[in-house]
């Protein structure tokens, strides 16, 4: 199943944390544009490089930003992390960067004369080697930020004797019921459930290591066996249908 995989790197998917380092981009990016000016032909003034400067790191922050929320989306949908997909959120971002501030430099504001090519040897390497470290270093420590959590689970429902309070471990899938959502567990090596009047999409918010493997299902990966069939899979002590829609998040996990 990929266990390994799914636990051998870990993402801060606070909001909160990463427009922090948003912020820090976009100042040490004001800081580099205005004092080391790297496209200034001597005829750009003083309250020109200020707006210059402020337009780069305006769109650092802005790119960054964004980035945060498409990460957070997808480790919401995929409920995994890894070395792989953080390089690629890299690139995201440099490519996110790279088309708005080359937008900003040949737009009226600035009528930049260099190519794109151009533009990107002399200006975005540059921008980009600078930025590169403090990002690595910046997202390495968010992962300290991350709480420390306790392998329990409580699952509360509308209902104020809807409590359940499990073992991470011992969660084996959420099944949608109507009105409730009947949870399975495991209890002394028996399979165990409760119904509490929740909704499933409350649950998955609540627990985003969960997979969703049918619209009305799912599963804690950790229990995962094998395929029964291209439609099925088994889990602990339990087979559950899967849905085409959702076919492909549990076969990349």
């Amino acid at each position: 199943m990929g266990r390994k995989t799914i636990e051998m790197w870990k993402l801060n998917t606070s909001i909160k944390h990463h427009v922090i380092i948003a912020v820090l981009i976009g100042l040490w990016l004001f800081v580099f544009a205005f004092i080391i000016k790297p496209f200034d032909d001597g005829t750009i003034n003083f309250r020109d490089w200020f707006f210059i400067s402020f337009g780069f790191s305006l769109m650092a922050f802005l790119c960054y930003s964004l980035l945060a929320i498409v990460q957070k989306s997808f480790y919401k949908r995929k409920g995994k992390w890894n070395l792989a997909l953080e390089i690629a959120s890299f690139f995201l971002f440099y490519l996110l960067y790279l088309i708005g501030v080359f937008a900003f430099y040949k737009s009226p504001i600035l009528n930049g004369g260099y190519s794109f090519s151009e533009f990107f040897s002399i200006i975005f390497v540059k921008v980009a080697l600078i930025l590169t470290p403090l990002i690595i270093l910046a997202r390495t420590y968010l992962i300290k930020l991350i709480p420390i959590k306790d392998d329990n689970l409580l699952f509360k429902g509308e209902n104020k004797l809807d409590i359940l309070k499990i073992n991470k471990a011992d969660l084996v899938c959420i099944s949608n019921a109507q009105n409730y959502v009947e949870i399975f567990y495991l209890e002394n090596e028996k399979l165990r459930s409760k119904l509490i009047r929740s909704t499933l999409k409350k649950v998955q918010d609540d627990f985003e290591f969960l997979v969703q493997i049918h619209r009305s299902h799912l599963i804690n990966p950790l229990h995962f066996k094998s395929w029964r069939n291209p439609n099925t899979i088994i889990l602990t002590q339990i087979e559950l249908p899967v849905s085409k829609n959702y076919k492909e998040d549990l076969l990349a996990l």
